[in-house]
């Protein structure tokens, strides 16, 4: 059961894995909780759904170009660097956690996530091969000194066929962490 969410401000970057659609039901479930959601696309993300789906559930635009000139003139990443409790990055991708960790602004989600001294979280989704990988291990050892929190994958069936590491934790899973993380810490 989750009721510390409630009028939270959350920014969602959606990065370009398979599991990309599962943040629909994510947001549809933080609607459900009151939460007020801000939404990044990455331009791979755009490769697997199309941004009015997301827009038509949002009742929103969803966010994906730093350079466009109406969000320029309100400088956006700022804004919303600044006035949101916090960043989730759903799926998170190897390539997405590698630029997290080593510093890459090069697009709206990575410099918004380097504006922001907010709550960070990852959860991660990719082949077991990926999430086993070393170079992964390393960025996420970095992440975790840069006090990101990692909602890390489960085990089960891979879009490529596979059984392992590296499925997106379930929705349910998500929200409860999502709620620990803002309960107060005299509840805790």
């Amino acid at each position: 059961m989750t009721k510390f969410l409630k009028r939270k401000k959350i920014l969602l970057i959606i990065t370009g894995g398979i599991a990309c659609y599962k943040a629909l039901d994510l947001i549809r479930r933080l609607q459900e909780k009151q939460v007020e959601i801000e939404c990044i696309l990455t331009e791979s993300a755009k490769e697997f759904i199309n941004p009015i789906t997301f827009e038509s559930l949002l009742g929103r635009s969803v966010h994906s170009n730093l350079f466009s000139l109406s969000q320029e003139k309100k400088m956006n990443h700022i804004r919303l660097a600044h006035e949101v409790d916090a960043i989730i990055v759903i799926p998170c991708t190897a390539n997405f956690i590698a630029k997290m960790a080593n510093g890459i602004a090069d697009d709206l989600a990575s410099n918004i996530l380097l504006a922001s001294k907010k709550i960070k979280i990852i959860a991660p989704a990719m082949n077991t091969n990926m999430w086993t990988n070393n170079a992964v291990k390393n960025n996420l050892r970095t992440l975790k000194k840069m006090n990101v929190k990692i909602f890390s994958p489960k085990k089960g069936k891979l879009a490529c066929g596979t059984k392992g590491s590296g499925k997106l934790m379930e929705i349910e899973e998500i929200l409860n962490n999502l709620d620990d993380i803002f309960c107060p810490k005299e509840l805790q």
